[in-house]
């Protein structure tokens, strides 16, 4: 099993997880505070390096009813870029509707901060979207 990495990709950040070497549990590693494409692309590629994968699964925001919207077009587009920098990247979608309402309930539920929150919500996200690919994926 090679491992993978979980991508909430939003405007100001990328939510980043990564799961365990048996692909079976997802943890956040960090939250890349977005500056300029190439320095955004130049971190995923550093942590792609420092976790050994060319594996990301993305998180894919469709609306409530399914449609894709605005939020999926800038997605892919992102995607694009990443294929562009890391030809040898494989790239997945995974369906993160309310990923982001997850991670803040459970943020919540363990009474962190809203300061911390705010901090730690995209990674959190990343991990949800992870971790459900994970567990639609078992035999991987």
């Amino acid at each position: 099993m090679k491992r993978a990495l979980g991508l909430d990709i939003g405007d100001r950040t990328i939510g980043v997880a990564v799961s365990d070497l048996l692909g079976m549990t997802a943890q956040g590693v960090e939250t890349i505070r977005r500056t300029t494409l190439e320095a955004d692309l130049a971190r995923l590629q550093e942590l792609m390096a420092q976790y050994e994968t060319n594996l990301l699964v993305s998180g894919y925001p469709r609306n409530m009813n399914g449609t894709e919207g605005p939020r999926c077009e800038f997605v892919r587009e992102f995607c694009e870029e990443i294929r562009k920098a890391v030809p040898e990247a494989e790239i997945v979608f995974q369906d993160e509707r309310l990923s982001t309402v997850a991670a803040t309930r459970s943020l919540l539920e363990a009474d962190v901060s809203r300061k911390k929150r705010k901090k730690v919500v995209d990674k959190m996200a990343a991990v949800f979207i992870l971790q459900g690919w994970l567990d639609s994926h078992p035999q991987l």
